[in-house]
């Protein structure tokens, strides 16, 4: 039995060697389930035997015959021992009668030894590989046939061809018995697939089998990473089977969450967001926690691939972006840009303010700003602007991106360009002389020709442009934007310039306005002439008595309540969003007077006679100045 194992040993290494010289160096006409070689314990016998190691050294050691293929190789200086037995017998080459002269510098090399890959798969060997297997533990079979299979797909042979056939007929007779492991059936599931596609007989029993394994709960983490990706392969919507087995699945990697390491952790986000897992929300909270604990381990790559995930599946965990706090700075000046890209675009997605991470990432781009792609300069700019945080070193910030845009300006794509701009403008960066270039009638019809017709969302950033070089930079003799592109209303369904009043603060503040003011003397959800909305809108008269709204005609005086809810800030600070610090910046610049009435502070009070006395303290001081103003008093 000794002597069987170690030829099987030997006859092992050659079939994988074998197949790996094939899947690099010769074109294949079959698509392959993974370009790893997977360790086995099960070991195979071959009709041809090779007493050496391969060793390929170059593209021409392959010899192509139209009826044979040929794999020269260059053998170790220690030869692996063979047996023969049985039906395997021995084929040796023999050595060149004359050796060439030899330098004394040069390297002894021993004579080269062919290999016929073809006749590694012929039935007479497939049959007596099978019956060796035959002894061995059903998962390490399993393993060796799924080993063989990956070859055939290695080497383009057809399901149907007889090798195959007999190789799949063992698969179905092991899978019978069901007591496979679990990383067996997964690597066996693969190979399947990649022969004879979801319909396949043995992708049905692996499923099966897995049914079985994750319903008893026998998968350990490393396991569960593995099964999670067999599925993404093998996903079916429509079948409950599959349905059942995830949220099985789903619940048992939840409890043992606290075992994974980085890349499984990456591997079963990355999956999920394939599997469209979305519901899943219990899992992906442990799953961002567990990120959070193992941060420092994650490479660059396995960071960016983890809050891709958490971004489209919509995860936010705050212990995650503590880590990122923690961790991220130190790693900045030597990581991979997209890295940073997608860090910003995490916290864009996510509404997170993160000072130490901005403050990181803007020095960064200070240093390094030439060696990232235009895309990842606007990622980096448009998360800062949105999300109204001047970093300390803005100054120099600006003016390398100033210098970038100079030198760049023709590599940015319109509608990236304009995103860039309009970020600026929410940090009251006012960038005019490119603003010149994008009212140009050049730039514009550059832009129609990329997009058309034009989207809402560009429309309604090209006038605010418009409106901060009206409003802000009154010193700007430049070209405007044409009227027909300006938008009527800033109003969208997503929200891409204002957030609509928070109804729920609405009723909470309706009733002590009344109150206060003796009566419905205000409007709600008022369009300004330039296209905001206002929340809350009270007037006056020149002598700064408030009006009914039947008297409205005589207004003299505007006064604006900005009932800010929860969704107009950054979710981890009290900061107002980018947009909402524009559209207010506008609204004074067009003579309107605003009274901010935060969420935060007026949910704190307790009684109706509390809240009457807030908006007092609130509105009726600007009213005061105004009629100081107007020498009313």
């Amino acid at each position: 039995m000794k002597t069987t194992m170690k030829s099987m040993v030997n006859m092992s290494a050659c079939v994988r060697a074998v197949c790996q010289h094939a899947s690099a160096c010769l074109p294949l006409t079959r698509g392959l389930c993974s370009s790893v070689v997977r360790r086995t314990n099960v070991d195979f016998a071959s009709k041809t035997v090779v007493a050496q190691q391969p060793c390929v050294t170059d593209a021409r050691c392959f010899q192509i015959t139209r009826n044979n293929m040929q794999i020269v190789t260059v053998p170790e200086k220690r030869e692996l021992q063979t047996r023969t037995d049985c039906k395997c017998q021995t084929r040796r080459h023999k050595a060149p009668t004359a050796a060439p002269d030899l330098s004394l510098y040069s390297p002894h090399a021993k004579p080269l030894t062919a290999v016929n890959i073809q006749s590694l798969f012929e039935e007479d060997v497939i049959l007596e590989l099978c019956s060796r297997l035959a002894d061995f533990p059903s998962s390490d079979r399993a393993e060796g046939l799924a080993t063989l299979l990956r070859a055939c797909v290695w080497l383009g042979l057809e399901a149907q061809s007889p090798p195959v056939l007999r190789l799949m007929n063992e698969c179905l007779e092991v899978l019978s018995k069901r007591d496979i492991e679990v990383a067996q059936l997964c690597h066996l599931g693969e190979v399947a697939c990649a022969l004879e596609g979801h319909n396949s007989p043995i992708v049905t029993e692996v499923l099966n089998c897995m049914d079985v394994a994750v319903e008893e709960d026998v998968v350990s983490p490393s396991e569960a990473a593995t099964v999670y990706s067999l599925l993404t392969l093998l996903h079916d919507p429509a079948s409950q089977q599959q349905v059942r087995m995830l949220s099985t699945l789903h619940m048992h990697t939840q409890r043992q969450v606290h075992r994974l390491k980085a890349s499984q952790l990456t591997d079963i986000l990355q999956s999920l967001l394939k599997l469209q897992q979305k519901r899943a929300i219990s899992l992906m909270l442990r799953l961002s926690h567990r990120a959070s604990r193992v941060f420092k381990a994650f490479r660059d790559d396995e960071i960016i691939k983890v809050l891709s995930a958490l971004m489209i599946l919509g995860q936010y965990d705050e212990e995650l972006l503590a880590a990122m706090e923690n961790h991220l700075p130190e790693r900045l000046e030597k990581c991979d840009p997209e890295l940073i890209s997608t860090v910003m675009e995490y916290c864009l997605r996510m509404r997170c303010r993160s000072e130490p991470i901005f403050e990181a990432v803007a020095e960064n781009f200070v240093c390094n700003a030439e060696r990232h792609t235009t895309l990842q300069i606007t990622k980096q700019v448009v998360a800062m602007g949105r999300l109204n945080y001047l970093p300390q070193c803005s100054k120099q910030m600006f003016k390398k991106l100033e210098s970038i845009l100079l030198a760049r300006f023709s590599r940015f794509q319109p509608r990236m360009l304009i995103d860039l701009l309009h970020s600026c403008i929410h940090l009251e960066r006012f960038p005019l002389n490119h603003m010149a270039k994008v009212f140009s009638p050049y730039f514009l019809q550059k832009l129609q020709a990329h997009e058309e017709p034009l989207d809402k969302n560009t429309l309604g950033q090209l006038t605010q442009l418009h409106l901060s070089t009206s409003l802000e930079c009154t010193y700007y003799l430049g070209p405007r934007l044409p009227v027909y592109f300006h938008v009527k209303r800033f109003s969208s369904v997503d929200q891409a310039f204002e957030v609509p009043m928070d109804n729920v603060l609405y009723k909470q503040v309706r009733g002590p306005l009344g109150r206060l003011l003796g009566g419905t003397f205000y409007s709600t959800k008022v369009f300004s002439h330039s296209g905001y909305t206002i929340d809350v809108e009270i007037c006056l008269d020149e002598n700064g008595f408030i009006l009914p709204l039947s008297q409205w005609d005589h207004t003299y005086k505007r006064i604006a309540l900005c009932l800010d809810g929860q969704n107009r800030f950054c979710s981890n600070t009290q900061n107002l969003l980018g947009k909402e610090a524009t559209k207010k910046r506008h609204l004074r610049r067009m003579g309107y007077e605003l009274v901010e009435i935060p969420y935060f502070e007026f949910e704190r009070l307790g009684t109706q006679e509390e809240q009457v006395q807030y908006l007092h303290s609130k509105i009726y001081p600007t009213i005061s100045k105004l009629r100081m103003a107007t020498g009313a008093l």
